[in-house]
């Protein structure tokens, strides 16, 4: 008889050591997959940013182009270009915060298919790709803050500082009262959604008007500099009321030591980074003087710009004012001209990714009437659109005792609400305080305000022809140069 308890401990163990075989076996296959994925990482990550880097500038300068051939502004160009590969119509460039994934970014199927990206690791190398280009962008616009300080006056902002604050109080309070109310008492909007589509009313993008206004020389300008510093306080009361709205929402009441922190932070900030700034100029001068390396000015100069800029997110500010304060403080050196001309290829490398990534982010969906949940939207955008123009104008012309002011150019240099309404739109949406309707009214009119400001803003800063004939012919007679570009720019 056959003992068959030795043939079935025999296949017994068999089998487990098979078993026990093919389970090393896969772990270690595993192991060096992960292992060869996380070596390869690096690789795919920057391979992913290139090739974004790549389809930006091609879009900022395809954009541009077209913008400056037909008489706007470039920077709506780049807006555009960024609407075009973003996630509204190509889908080359898209971020994860938007709601897609990798599937959705045509960037991630093309390294799929070029680059040996394992479709596992595609989720993941997706949120880093996106992760450094929106990195970049931010640096962006703080080169570009910086270089905006440069190129203004602190003398001339000190001058009209007055002027600035009215139109900055103004243009915060008039569209945050009127939105909110309109919200609450014609559209039956609950308080806290209205509140927080009120708050992202009050909001100005200083990088695109900014930007505008170097493009058209109006820069230096009185409206210009009125401009520049009025959307200066937008940003910090902006702030503040983001906290508000924020603490708000998050506890139900406002933390009043809260808000108390932001203004005294920022008053205190941009105080003292200009009073000790000035002093410690003339040692910046003498360092660079010393200096006997390549790239001694920009170097030294970007260095200060990104201690402001560290030193104002580290008080829960916008980095962009540490940049916008380092500009201004230099601007008053004798190395200004010098560093001016350094920094617009830095600026010319770094700032169209940020406006590009600003129109990539930008869903046009919202705009589409066939899709239920946006008429309602649609109709309360329709009500924001009107009450973010007509709010900021009318803080334009609460400039007084200037009577030759341009009013109207003030008012509207102050519309784009651009990123800045973006980072309301987000947060009210993280935060669950704003239903669907509310939230695509408040993308949607940041849209609009943000496309239709840069060229409305070159149309009013425009001269009447009669107006430069009559110069004209009044520098002839007084034996004076008549050229167009010379009267354009008093």
């Amino acid at each position: 008889m056959i003992d068959c308890t030795f043939y079935l401990n025999y296949l017994y163990s068999t089998i487990t050591d098979y078993s026990v075989f093919t389970n090393y076996h896969y772990h270690l296959l595993a192991t060096t997959t992960e292992a060869l994925t996380e070596s390869e990482k690096g690789s795919l990550i920057l391979a992913g940013v290139l090739l974004s880097l790549v389809i930006i500038y091609f879009a900022s300068k395809l954009g541009g182009e077209i913008c400056a051939r037909i008489n706007l502004p470039p920077v709506l160009g780049e807006l555009v270009g960024g609407v075009v590969i973003g996630v509204s119509a190509l889908g080359l460039l898209v971020f994860p915060e938007g709601g897609t994934n990798a599937s959705d970014s045509l960037i991630i199927n093309f390294l799929e298919q070029t680059a040996n990206l394992p479709p596992e690791a595609a989720e993941s190398i997706f949120k880093s790709q996106s992760e450094v280009i929106s990195l970049l962008s931010e640096l962006g616009v703080i080169i570009l803050l910086f270089e905006i300080g440069l190129e203004s006056d602190l003398k001339e902002l000190i001058r009209v500082g007055p002027q600035a604050a009215v139109v900055a109080v103004v243009g915060v309070v008039v569209p945050f009262a009127s939105g909110t109310a309109g919200l609450i008492y014609i559209f039956n909007t609950p308080a806290i959604p209205a509140i927080f589509a009120g708050a992202a009313l009050t909001a100005t993008s200083i990088g695109i008007t900014a930007k505008v206004l170097a493009e058209i020389n109006r820069l230096t300008s009185k409206e210009g500099q009125i401009i520049i510093g009025a959307a200066v306080l937008d940003d910090i009361l902006g702030i503040v009321v983001l906290a508000v709205v924020a603490s708000l929402v998050k506890t139900g009441e406002i933390q009043v030591i809260n808000v108390v922190y932001l203004i005294i932070s920022a008053g205190a900030f941009l105080i003292g980074a200009i009073v000790i700034g000035r002093l410690l100029s003339p040692f910046f001068v003498e360092l660079v003087n010393k200096m006997q390396t390549r790239g001694e000015l920009l170097i030294t100069a970007l260095i200060f710009a990104a201690s402001l800029s560290y030193i104002a997110t580290v008080i829960q500010l916008e980095a962009i004012l540490g940049a916008f304060a380092a500009g201004l403080i230099l601007a008053e050196t004798e190395k200004r001209k010098e560093l001016e001309e350094q920094v617009i290829p830095v600026a010319d490398v770094a700032v169209p990714i940020f406006f590009v990534c600003v129109g990539a982010k930008t869903d046009l969906g919202v705009l589409n009437p066939t899709i239920p949940a946006n008429r309602e939207g649609l109709i309360i955008a329709a009500f924001l659109i009107v009450v973010a123009i007509i709010g900021k104008v009318i803080a334009g012309f609460a400039v007084f005792g200037q009577g030759d002011l341009n009013k109207l150019a003030i008012g509207v240099g102050m519309i784009p609400r651009g990123e800045v309404g973006l980072v309301f739109a987000g947060v009210g949406a993280s935060s669950g305080a704003l239903s669907e309707s509310t939230d695509a009214a408040i993308i949607m009119m940041v849209i609009l305000t943000t496309f239709v400001a840069p060229p409305f803003l070159r149309l009013v800063f425009q001269e009447p022809k009669s107006s430069l004939t009559t110069a004209n012919s009044t520098q002839e007679i007084a034996g004076q140069p008549t050229s167009t570009s010379e009267s354009q720019n008093e």
